[in-house]
């Protein structure tokens, strides 16, 4: 029987690795439910037209005619719009969904999907950052498989011993130090888009990228790590590793290190999640240790890359921080892209706005429903906007 598969976000990075590992298998083997996109109706119309999708559905309601007329000959497609429509395809019956809408705004849908009670894989971590101990509630409430698809997390997800968890010192997230590994902090205060777009590793979305050259995805994994392995902030642990062979290690009692290494290619920790608890093909380059000769290891700078120490900073202090955190980064990666302030602007941006939030006399601190969690994203988005057009540093 075909395994019945939903994809959200099907036109990203990590949308379209999905189906062309889903385009690669045995006939017959998986049926594409839905496929949603925010905006790129082409795109999201030729994956449904070549996996027969029986519904697709498109954020943006300015895309909608396009959609519309790409899909004009295919009248068995369902389309939907706006949204609402994306959520309500997030709940359609499906054995396994790939949640990778990037940012806050999957946080509804995913929440939608993980609601059906089956497997979920996902990519976007900020449902964990913004609402961990509500997501995670959420999940055990409805018996849902988490299957985490970021590398690191899927790398330690696959040597993790739930069952010898006491015997477990700690966890360590590599990360690739980004296009700035090496950039002093004067080379960063005049670094450009392009410039911070130039991952040395990965092929990316422009904000995960940015997150990258910030070294923020590092902090949000680590938030992540926490509530998905249970583990106090303290137990998890980040490296620099150029090569990005190594994603994710696990430190045990004995003195074990288990660590999970692959190629840099996202298909492989997709592949994991896709066929789990069981193994699939995945057409990525073999891993040649020979070749590769040597592997490096070093300390994060925190110095030049202060978005680890926020995150951590805002995972102690729990409540709306974590929220308030991914917020105000989305805003300010936004407008760094726009060109509106410069690099060095978007951490320092994140940081007054975490600040002003905690000190609010008229914030809510505490996140009690998912609807909690809606309102303090809007509170301090708006807050970050504010502050971007203060800071704004670029004509």
């Amino acid at each position: 029987m075909s395994r019945r598969i939903s994809i959200l976000g099907a036109t990203g990075s990590v949308g379209l690795a999905t189906l062309d590992l889903i385009g690669r298998a045995a006939p017959g083997a998986y049926k594409i439910v839905a496929l949603t996109a925010k905006t790129n109706a082409a795109e999201l119309a030729r994956q449904a037209i070549r996996f027969n999708a029986e519904c697709v559905a498109i954020a943006d309601p300015t895309a909608a005619k396009a959609l519309q007329a790409a899909l004009r000959d295919h009248p068995g497609i369902e389309i939907g719009v706006g949204e609402a429509a994306v959520c309500e395809m997030a709940a359609r019956d499906a054995d396994w969904v790939m949640a990778a809408i990037v940012g806050a705004a999957g946080l509804k849908p995913t929440l939608a999907a993980l609601r059906q009670g089956r497997s979920l894989a996902f990519a976007n971590k900020e449902c964990l950052v913004c609402a961990g101990a509500l997501f995670m509630d959420e999940a055990a409430r409805c018996g849902t498989t988490l299957l985490p698809v970021d590398s690191e997390h899927n790398a330690v997800f696959q040597v993790f011993d739930p069952a010898q968890r006491d015997t477990i010192r700690s966890i360590t997230l590599t990360a690739s130090g980004g296009p700035f590994r090496e950039a002093s902090h004067e080379m960063m205060a005049r670094a450009s888009r392009a410039d911070a777009l130039a991952h040395p590793t990965w092929e990316m979305g422009a904000k995960i990228t940015i997150d990258s050259a910030t070294m923020m995805n590092k902090g949000l994994e680590v938030i992540e790590a926490c509530w998905l392995f249970d583990l106090p902030p303290d137990q998890v642990d980040v490296v620099v590793h150029p090569q990005s062979i190594v994603h994710g290690l696990v430190e045990y009692a004995d003195g074990s290190l288990l660590a999970q290494l692959g190629s840099p290619d996202m298909r492989t920790p997709i592949a994991s999640a896709l066929a789990w608890p069981k193994r699939m093909p995945a057409p990525v380059e073999r891993l040649r240790l020979t070749e590769i000769g040597r592997l490096d290891f070093q300390p994060p700078d925190l110095t030049r890359f202060p978005a680890i120490r926020l995150a951590r900073e805002a995972i102690q202090a729990g409540g709306i921080a974590p929220a308030v955190l991914n917020a105000a980064n989305e805003i300010a990666v936004e407008a760094f892209l726009a060109d509106r302030i410069r690099f060095l602007d978007i951490a320092a941006g994140v940081e007054e706005v975490l600040e002003r939030s905690l000190s609010d006399a008229d914030m809510p601190q505490a996140l009690t429903a998912f609807e909690d969690v809606f309102a303090i994203d809007g509170r301090a988005r708006q807050m970050a906007r504010d502050l971007m057009v203060e800071r704004q540093t670029l004509p």
